[in-house]
């Protein structure tokens, strides 16, 4: 009598074996292709696509109208009719209150922030200048205008802040100007004054 029952059931059979780890690991690899093609959102972070920033502002519910101009190398130039040149572009003009309401439902929306944003999408050398102009005066007073030079790129870096007062409808003034050398570094921030109007319109 035989002290031991063999029992065929508990053999391991090589080739299954192969083909058991074989389909885990392929399980394995389509789960971390999945993973990588759909990583996880990263909420929060904003990529502006962007070099420098210029930000003009002016009080909030303010219904006078402050563009920003913008020249830059090779002639370029941009400001509300021409909103984009080269590597520079202004994202949207806004006219003090008269366009900051939107109908919503049968209510207004109204928007008190007054703001123009100059962007520079790249670091081409040469001399840059920022204008403000006093486009439209509603209540014919002086406007107060805040103006901001930031490089975001590799970190946001505030470069020049100027606060100027505009007095009369259609003034204008240089903000500042700055250059870019060779290496893509901001230099010679200066307020030499140059009319981008003026030169415009001739």
């Amino acid at each position: 009598m035989a002290l031991f029952k063999h029992n065929s059931d508990l053999d391991i059979d090589p080739f299954t074996d192969l083909i058991f780890n074989t389909l885990l690991t392929f399980t394995f690899l389509f789960l971390i292709s999945l993973f990588l093609l759909n990583p996880p959102a990263k909420s929060g972070i904003i990529d502006p696509k962007a070099e420098l920033l210029i930000t003009v502002s002016w009080p909030d519910n303010n219904p006078d109208d402050v563009d920003v101009w913008g020249a830059g190398p090779g002639d370029t130039l941009v400001w509300y009719m021409h909103p984009q040149d080269g590597l520079m572009n202004i994202d949207r003009d806004d006219r003090g209150m008269a366009n900051d309401t939107q109908l919503v439902n049968g209510q207004v929306i109204s928007n008190p922030l007054n703001q123009e944003v100059l962007t520079v999408r790249g670091r081409t050398p040469g001399e840059y200048i920022v204008n403000l102009n006093y486009f439209k005066s509603e209540d014919h007073k002086p406007v107060p205008v805040k103006v901001y030079l930031a490089d975001v790129n590799p970190k946001l870096q505030v470069l020049y802040y100027g606060e100027f007062v505009l007095q009369h409808e259609k003034d204008e003034l240089t903000a500042f100007r700055f250059t870019i050398d060779g290496d893509g570094k901001v230099v010679d921030i200066n307020q030499l004054q140059k009319s981008l109007v003026k030169a415009q319109e001739k």
